[in-house]
C-alpha cells in the first residue's frame, strides 16, 4: 500500500510537466501563478513539514526535500518559494500553541511566508511587544496570510535585548511590490511592511531558543522532525530547490547538446565534444555529491531525533558545512553545463539560461555565507568557541 509520503511524491511528479510549462510565464509575472500554488497545495507538499495534530504529514525531512528538488528541476522558482512556504509550517511548529492555533484553525491551508533579518524593533509592552519595521525578500508573499520576521527587542536604555522572530497575521502588514531581479523573478519575494502593531508574547520566538532546541511547541510537538536543529532544517530548505535547479540545468544541457550541432567546428555534433561530456560527467558528480551529504547529515541527525537524543555540536556544525558547500557545488555544476551550452544559451528564453540566472539569485541568500559557515566549522575542530546562531 502506498504511504503518504509516497503519494505526494507521484503527485509532485506528475505536476511537473505543467510546471515546467509555466517556467517562462512565472518568470515574466514576477510570481509563481495562483493555479500552479493550488496544485502545489493539493499534492500535500506544503504539508509535509506540519503538525500533524494541525493535519501535516510531520514527513521524515528528507521527503520534503525529495519533492522540493524535483519540482525545482522543473522551475527554479516554483521550487524556491514551494521550499520557503513548505518550511514554515515547521517552524510554527515550535510556537506556543496559542501561536499555531491562530495560524490554523480556520485554515489548515494556511500559508506563511517569511523575511528573518532582524530589520524590526520591538518594545515590551503589557502582553507582548509594539513592532515595527520593513523586510526584504519575503518569497511567496503574495500567496501568504502570515508571515514570520525578524526583530530586536529594544530595552529601556535603547539598546537590543533579544533577537526574536515574530508571527504577524496580514492584517498587521502589507506587501510593497518591489521585485525586480535578474533571477528568480517568479518568487515574488516583495517587502513586508509592519507599522506599529501589536504582537503578543506568545507569537514571538526568541532565538536563543530555537538555537538551543528548546521550543514551547516541543511540549505539544513532540515527534522527531521538532527535535531537528532550525540550523539544518532551514538551510537545507536552501540548498535542496538549488540541488533541483542543477537538475534541471542538467537534463536541459544533455538534451540541447545530444540535438546540437556546432557550426564553428565544422558541423561537429556537440555530443561527440570529449570535453563537453566530461563537464557532463563533472556536473553530474558535483550534484551527487550536494545531494548525498545532505542525505548523510539529515538522516543522521533525525536517527538522533528518533531516540530523543540530542544533536551534538559538532554534527550541526558539519550539517552547515555541507550545506554551503552542497550549494556551491550545484551552482559549481550549472556554471560549468551553461559555459559549454553554446551561444544560443545566452538568449533570455533559454531555459539553461533561466537555471544559471535562478540559481545565482539563489546563492546570494544569507544561508550560503560558505565563509560563515567554514570558519564556524574550522573553529570547532581547532578547539575555539564558536557563537553564531545559525547551525
Amino acid at each position: 500500500m502506498e504511504t503518504v509520503d509516497e503519494k505526494v511524491l507521484d503527485a509532485v511528479r506528475d505536476l511537473l510537466p505543467v510546471l515546467r510549462e509555466r517556467g517562462a510565464e512565472t518568470e515574466a509575472g514576477r510570481r509563481i501563478p495562483a493555479a500552479s500554488i493550488q496544485a502545489l497545495q493539493e499534492t500535500g507538499v506544503l504539508r509535509l513539514l506540519q503538525p500533524q495534530r494541525y493535519g501535516g504529514h510531520e514527513a521524515h525531512p528528507i521527503v520534503f526535500y525529495q519533492a522540493v528538488r524535483l519540482i525545482a528541476s522543473a522551475c527554479g522558482a516554483t521550487g524556491w518559494v514551494t521550499s520557503v512556504l513548505g518550511v514554515h509550517p515547521w517552524h510554527v511548529g515550535l510556537f506556543a500553541d496559542d501561536a499555531q492555533r491562530e495560524v490554523w484553525a480556520d485554515d489548515l491551508d494556511t500559508r506563511i511566508s517569511s523575511s528573518y533579518a532582524p530589520q524590526g524593533k520591538a518594545t515590551a509592552v503589557d502582553g507582548g511587544f509594539r513592532f515595527s519595521g520593513r523586510w526584504s525578500f519575503s518569497s511567496g508573499s503574495d500567496h501568504a496570510t502570515w508571515v514570520l520576521v525578524g526583530g530586536l527587542v529594544i530595552g529601556d536604555d535603547g539598546r537590543p535585548t533579544d533577537f526574536r522572530t515574530f508571527l504577524v497575521p496580514r492584517t498587521d502588514y502589507r506587501v510593497d511590490d518591489v521585485w525586480d531581479t535578474v533571477g528568480l523573478r517568479g518568487t515574488g519575494s516583495n517587502d513586508v511592511v509592519v507599522e506599529d502593531a501589536f504582537v503578543p508574547e506568545y507569537r514571538t520566538l526568541s532565538f536563543q531558543n530555537t538555537a538551543k532546541v528548546r521550543c514551547p511547541g516541543q511540549e505539544l510537538n513532540d515527534g522527531p522532525l521538532f527535535r531537528m536543529p532550525y540550523g539544518t532544517i532551514h538551510p537545507f530548505a536552501i540548498t535542496a530547490p538549488l540541488i533541483g535547479m542543477a537538475d534541471g540545468a542538467y537534463e536541459a544541457y544533455a538534451g540541447h547538446t545530444k540535438a546540437r550541432v556546432r557550426a564553428s567546428y565544422l558541423g561537429e555534433k556537440a555530443k561527440d565534444d570529449p570535453f563537453a561530456q566530461v563537464r557532463v560527467a563533472r556536473a553530474a558528480a558535483e550534484i551527487d555529491a550536494a545531494w548525498l551529504q545532505l542525505e548523510r547529515d539529515v538522516n543522521e541527525e533525525y536517527a538522533l531525533a528518533v531516540e530523543n537524543t540530542r544533536i551534538p555540536i559538532e554534527m550541526r556544525l558539519r550539517a552547515r558545512r555541507d550545506q554551503v558547500l552542497g550549494s556551491a557545488r550545484a551552482i559549481d555544476a550549472t556554471d560549468s553545463l551553461y559555459e559549454s551550452a553554446g551561444g544560443k544559451a545566452i538568449n533570455a528564453p533559454s531555459v539553461i539560461s533561466r537555471f544559471w540566472r535562478d540559481a545565482h539569485a539563489a546563492r546570494v541568500h544569507a544561508a550560503n555565507d560558505v565563509e560563515r559557515a567554514l570558519v564556524m566549522y574550522g573553529r570547532s575542530e581547532l578547539g575555539l568557541p564558536v557563537t553564531d546562531g545559525m547551525f
